[in-house]
């Protein structure tokens, strides 16, 4: 018998709710997750390769992914240089200060005249006197013109962005710093004791050398790269007043540091992590006994003569 219209039969369905966001629980959706079943809107939805995933596995996913790593160890970054950028600012930031300071302003800063300059620069009698070792570090943000800090900036941006992301932003850091540590012992250790030195040049020196070892041990066409070391070398070389030293030792330091973190070219197995820090702890031990052996072989000052 059909019941009369209006009338509800005892046996007909009532129509279940809509589902609602789990996330956003005033808003109606059809639409599940194909991995929790949990419904959600357009606003949470993401695409999968089968039909879309909520935010909350989708970030769960990410963190199960293996992330891809260089030949170091390092994550692959596609973010920006900020180390690079860091270091470029430093320098400049110093220029800039120096040159307030100075007498003959941004032309030429090291001229003396700067408070700034005179305190950091490297000045072995000064170390080794009044035990000053932060001018180890100091001097390597000093620069003496604007083609003096623009030369080497300019080398700092071509080649820093792309070792940094082979190296990773602390590797990339150290092997910057053993640089500039490097460079600056040689000179303390070798140099003229009354000769004060600055500039950046030994730490990018130790980058040139650092991204040779990295070009010889993923197997690249290094012709390129070593041309341009032999010729910033032969400027070394034959431009006066250039620190022969700084250059030498920086590269030297940022070899032994690259090749503490990648091993030989010819090994292809990945270093440890472990293995790279106590590589480069023994690498920054060494400079520190070499300049220790200096200070306590350091010249005495030779007297005058009596009257």
């Amino acid at each position: 018998m059909t019941p009369p219209d209006g009338d509800m039969s005892p046996h007909s369905e009532v129509a279940p709710p809509a589902p609602h966001c789990y996330r956003h629980p005033n808003r109606e959706t059809l639409i599940r997750c194909t991995r929790c079943d949990r419904p959600i809107c357009p606003d949470c939805m993401r695409p999968a390769s089968v039909g879309f995933h909520c935010p909350d596995d989708v970030g769960l996913a990410n963190k199960t992914v293996r992330q891809p790593r260089t030949a170091v160890g390092a994550r692959l970054m596609n973010s920006p240089p900020f180390v690079t950028w860091g270091l470029i600012g430093a320098n400049v930031i110093v220029y800039l200060i120096t040159a307030a300071q100075s007498v003959k302003g941004i032309t030429q800063p090291g001229d003396g005249s700067s408070w700034l300059f005179r305190d950091w620069q490297l000045f072995p009698n000064s170390i080794h006197n009044n035990h000053e070792y932060y001018r180890l570090i100091t001097s390597g943000f000093l620069h003496v013109s604007l083609l003096h800090i623009a030369s080497n900036m300019l080398a700092l941006f071509i080649i820093g962005p792309l070792l940094e992301r082979l190296l990773g932003r602390w590797r990339f850091a150290l092997v910057y710093l053993i640089g500039l540590l490097g460079g600056s012992a040689a000179v303390y250790t070798w140099g003229q004791v009354s000769t004060a030195e600055v500039g950046a040049s030994g730490a990018v020196f130790g980058l040139f050398a650092a991204a040779l070892v990295l070009v010889r041990k993923l197997g690249l066409d290094a012709q390129w790269l070593i041309g341009i070391i032999v010729l910033n070398f032969v400027f070394t070389f034959s431009i006066h007043n250039i620190s022969k030293l700084a250059h030498i030792g920086g590269f030297i330091a940022g070899a032994l540091a690259t090749l503490a973190i990648a091993g030989l070219p010819q090994v292809r197995e990945r270093v440890s992590l472990r293995t790279q820090v106590a590589g480069l702890a023994a690498l920054a031990v060494l400079i520190i006994v070499i300049v220790a052996v200096r200070t306590v072989t350091f010249p005495s000052p030779v007297s005058g003569p009596k009257g």
